[in-house]
């Protein structure tokens, strides 16, 4: 079959709706905004709304030896802050900030977070530069790139405000059904979501693109229109996003300023490496964090003796089970692989770990329409999600249009065996790329999300280094039914693709369906082979050209690492609570649920010690 130009192959390539990031970190040549943008700009400045929030260096004290683990208490001689805290919450991201808040209000809290804040990165806080901040792969930047056991290209948040402070913005709730299944407090929910929106959530100023998507939806079938809700309901809708007009990203961190900062000490570039237990009683019981701070120094924090004190996982789906491991709770025969002193052998944390595949169409436009990230869902009773994308944020302050690897040129590495893939063979082609033209970006995505997939996979200590990332494994299409279910979002695309609106945006001449795949597949949206000869079947089509959209989920599952009220199971005062322990991503889009979980369980932790009146 035929080719389209190689520009649309790049295009293709270069705007996958999110995250076609480079693929090694020696490739990227992005120039990232200085200070002196932000002093020729002073409109761009956001304001620190936390000046309490420290360095982890300015914790008051390091322990004089490592703690090697294995059981004992840690060495209580001295260490600073506070004498001891109520709650020690390791991760600042999407639920650990809205805890962190909600906990202070009558407790001593400690958040410690890995990465930096969002306030001051500019590549973070505007939507017209959403993919640069993902392309970063400096030691400190906001997001940590990661590529699976199965060849998709993935990112972790590294950042105050976790995932909310890299993500595409989009809100939307979870069903009923979820948050039955999840076993919460309806009427509680109900009052956790309009905390979070009512700080940072705002009405999206619906994009053309979107607009445009949205009628198509409901041309093909995808009813009723259900408006501008954040409810999950059947049909098209418009949701929420935590962008406001004016591009500017609102995160997670923002909920700190409901935080009582009397009562809470928090600490950036503070990577927690250990929790530490006493197994002097019946069941191990945490009693501290050893953290590192930015400059490599080596600190200890404690709980306070008081009842009901506890440590608090919320590092995400990677890392809660990562750290679980890394501080002896795990698979007894892996922890000792790894010379990890045994804590609790629990053969299900980091297993069944699950990430929903997406499926995207590129389509050309006939001419430049403003950039939009997600606003327009389509809701279908198929089980997939329909959303949309498109244009590209460029300035002369915040990138260049050499790329290297991001940019993929036909028949980059994917057609190169993995034992070939050397520096100078990528450098080879990041020299060959000429400058891309501008039309080159007109164009859109049209998303295929899989919803509440059966396939699942694993998640692995790769080195006992919590800074390097895991070994993960999620085995995409695995389980036929998920194979079903793309292809029949494939199918639905292509309706929405030739509908009649959408007629006036795409240029269409000599377009086809099989085309567009084709663009698809010989872009180098992942490290899979790609089987460009056997395009016609759609199976294939969605194995070749399967992503991520950064809702990986699972590792701590309920009933199995943790209880129904999130304590890790056969220890005392610990818990996770976050999306490790979700056996399905919530709705469409999972921030709006973890962010709602934080406060959630916050105030359920507070009426749990002080009783229904607090």
């Amino acid at each position: 079959m035929g080719l389209l130009h190689p520009c649309s192959l790049l295009l293709a390539a270069f705007f996958n709706p999110f995250f076609l990031l480079c693929l090694l970190v020696s490739l990227l040549n992005v120039s990232f905004a200085s200070t002196s943008f932000y002093e020729e700009n002073p409109k761009y400045m956001h304001p620190h709304p936390h000046p309490y929030i420290e360095e982890a260096s300015a914790f008051g004290s390091s322990s004089s030896t490592p703690y090697e683990g294995g059981g004992g208490l840690l060495s209580s001689s001295s260490y600073g802050g506070k004498a001891a805290y109520d709650y020690i919450i390791i991760g600042g991201g999407t639920a650990g900030c809205p805890l962190a808040a909600t906990l202070s209000q009558h407790f001593s809290v400690l958040l410690l977070e890995r990465g930096g804040v969002p306030f001051d990165k500019f590549n973070v806080s505007f939507m017209e530069n959403f993919h640069i901040s993902l392309a970063d792969t400096s030691p400190n930047s906001a997001a940590q790139q990661f590529i699976s056991m199965d060849g998709v290209i993935n990112a972790r948040a590294r950042v105050l405000g976790g995932g909310t402070s890299i993500n595409a913005g989009y809100y939307s709730r979870a069903s009923p059904s979820f948050v039955k299944r999840a076993g919460w407090d309806p009427e509680l929910v109900n009052e956790a979501y309009p905390w979070v929106e009512d700080q940072i959530v705002h009405a999206p100023k619906l994009a053309p693109w979107q607009a445009a998507v949205r009628d198509a939806l409901l041309e093909v079938g995808v009813s009723p229109f259900n408006g501008f809700t954040f409810d999950h309901k059947y049909g098209t809708k418009i949701s929420g996003s935590i962008f406001d007009e004016q591009g500017r990203r609102h995160t997670a961190a923002e909920l700190l300023a409901s935080a009582d900062p009397e009562n809470l000490d928090l600490y950036i570039h503070a990577t927690v490496h250990k929790i530490a237990f006493d197994t002097q009683g019946e069941k191990p019981r945490a009693v501290g964090v050893i953290f590192k701070d930015e400059n490599g120094k080596q600190h200890e924090a404690f709980l306070s003796e008081r009842q009901g004190s506890e440590i608090i996982l919320s590092s995400g789906a990677i890392g809660s089970p990562q750290l679980l491991l890394l501080s002896g709770i795990g698979p007894e025969e892996d922890l000792k692989n790894n010379n990890i002193p045994v804590i609790l052998d629990n053969q299900f944390v980091g297993r069944d770990v699950q990430d929903n595949p997406l499926n995207t169409i590129f389509v050309p436009f006939k001419k430049e329409l403003p950039q939009s990230l997600l606003q327009t869902v389509g809701i279908t009773k198929i089980g997939v999600y329909i959303e949309a994308s498109n244009g590209y944020g460029q300035s002369s302050n915040s990138i260049k249009r050499h790329q290297g690897i991001v940019s993929a040129e036909i028949g980059q590495l994917s057609t190169i065996p993995p034992e070939e893939r050397t520096f100078e063979a990528i450098q080879a082609y990041r020299d060959m790329k000429q400058d891309l033209p501008f039309e080159a970006f007109m164009g859109g995505f049209i998303l295929g999300k899989v919803s509440k997939p059966i396939s699942r996979g694993h998640l692995k200590l790769n080195t006992t280094n919590i800074d390097d990332n895991p070994i993960l494994t999620y085995n995409y299409f695995s389980h036929p039914r998920d194979l079903q279910k793309c292809v029949k979002s494939i199918q639905m695309i292509e309706k929405i693709v030739k509908s009649k609106r959408l007629a006036n945006y795409i240029n269409s001449d000599h377009l086809t369906m099989e085309k567009l795949l084709n663009m698809s597949v010989q872009a180098n949206i992942n490290l899979i082979p790609k089987n460009t000869n056997d395009i016609q079947s759609l199976q294939q089509f969605c194995k070749d050209t399967v992503i991520t959209m950064w809702h990986y989920h699972g590792g701590c599952h309920m009933g199995k690492v943790v209880g129904p009220d999130y304590r890790v199971l056969g220890v005392d005062s610990l818990r996770v609570i976050d999306g490790s322990t979700f056996d399905q991503s919530p709705g469409t889009n999972p921030q709006a649920t973890v962010m709602m979980m934080g406060r959630y369980m916050g105030m359920k932790i507070v009426m749990e010690r002080l009783g229904e009146g607090a």
